[in-house]
């Protein structure tokens, strides 16, 4: 049995990043995250609800929102199944949270930066280059210079980093290990240099959970599994669909070449159609071929 939560699971993302007691663990690892950038005294969580702009508009629920003591937005999403357009999701959650800033009356249209962190447990086929971390800002297209960083998009393609634990050179990496492979640990790494990941194995110990923690978390691991067997299925599904479908076309074409045959012996087209069970109009198309 795990000792630690998995989490990727919806409860065990937000037990970690989204609770007021473990506020300090989400700084240290966005601080990991932007090092040399900018560094992050403190932050409020927000609500992370967002009704659409008229009542018939989308609602947008993020994992985590908050604000940063100088004012950026954060948006902390976690994605563990491929979604076709999960790139422009994020772009849209982007969106909404430049959009919320607008102020009635007079504004001069200026904008707190918005920083979007995605974890993704697949890999984004729209994502072209294979690599762990993609950051997109908004640049010119010729030099690539940033024009401004009031829009940046962070993703984190976890099949991507492949370190083990000895590789781990800085604590930004160490973050990604562990999260990656923590529901498997029978100890937690890095204790010893970093008092944040002696706080992670104090929260996330599966036996340190209260009897409610506990049935969130595996009503939590319940959905993830449930998702993962649909997935799956899917993919069954769409396998078996165009394995079909292939044989199916290698069999019209076999057909229409015994076809194509019978018209060269001067066959009638009547007996051709009853012979390959091609209807007239595609054997009378054969033949004006």
């Amino acid at each position: 049995m795990a000792r630690y939560i998995n989490p990727f699971t919806d409860w065990g993302f937000k037990h970690i990043f989204g609770q007021e007691i473990t506020k300090d663990l989400l700084i240290s690892f966005l601080n990991d995250l932007f090092e040399g950038e900018f560094c992050i005294a403190s932050l409020e969580f927000k609500n992370n609800e967002h009704i659409g702009l008229t009542e018939d508009a989308r609602k947008v629920i993020f994992d985590i929102y908050c604000t940063t003591d100088e004012g950026r937005h954060l948006i902390i999403e976690m994605q563990n199944r491929m979604q076709e357009h999960f790139i422009d999701r994020a772009l849209y959650y982007s969106s909404r949270a430049i959009i919320t800033q607008g102020q009635k009356g007079e504004w001069d249209y200026e904008l707190m930066p918005v920083y979007t962190i995605c974890f993704l447990n697949f890999e984004d086929a729209h994502l072209k280059e294979r690599k762990f971390r993609t950051d997109l800002v908004l640049a010119d297209r010729d030099t690539g210079q940033a024009v401004t960083d009031h829009l940046r998009i962070v993703y984190l393609t976890l099949p991507l980093f492949t370190k083990k634990e000895h590789e781990c050179n800085n604590d930004f990496e160490r973050w990604i290990y562990v999260l990656k492979n923590m529901n498997v640990f029978e100890r937690m790494p890095f204790m010893a240099k970093n008092a944040v990941f002696r706080k992670l194995a104090e929260i996330s110990d599966i036996t340190a959970l209260s009897k409610e923690e506990h049935e969130k978390y595996d009503e939590s691991i319940k959905i993830l599994r449930d998702n993962y067997a649909t997935f799956k299925f899917a993919i069954k599904e769409g396998h078996d669909k165009g394995r079909a479908e292939g044989r199916a076309e290698g069999q019209t074409k076999e057909k229409k070449q015994i076809a194509q045959n019978m018209l060269k012996e001067g066959m009638a087209v009547s007996l051709i159609c009853k012979m390959t069970g091609l209807d007239e109009q595609e054997v009378l198309k054969l033949k004006d071929e």
